[in-house]
């Protein structure tokens, strides 16, 4: 595992976070509201979240996972009202 940059390979982390369930949501309860009121009756469900793509080193896709998820658990995501997914993806 490491954190240095000139090392491995360049990783595309994305980090998508999500309010846990039963979390109070009032940005959720907006957009549900205004898609109801533009006649979008067949809408069931909305979560509103926020997706963080960030660019990295890592010598393998476990070593940008890891660092993804240290991120999230650090400083990206707020353990006790949200969850959060994350994926990495090569580049260059």
């Amino acid at each position: 595992m490491s954190d240095s940059i000139g090392e491995g390979h360049r990783w595309i982390i994305e980090a998508e976070i999500m309010p846990k369930q039963g979390v109070n949501d009032p940005d959720r309860d907006a957009v549900m509201s205004g898609l109801k009121s533009l006649s979008f009756d067949g809408t069931q469900r909305v979560r509103v979240g926020k997706l963080i793509r960030i660019e990295i080193q890592a010598v393998s896709e476990d070593d940008a996972l890891d660092q993804g998820t240290r991120m999230c658990e650090s400083l990206l995501a707020n353990p006790v009202i949200e969850e959060f997914v994350v994926s990495a993806a090569q580049i260059g």
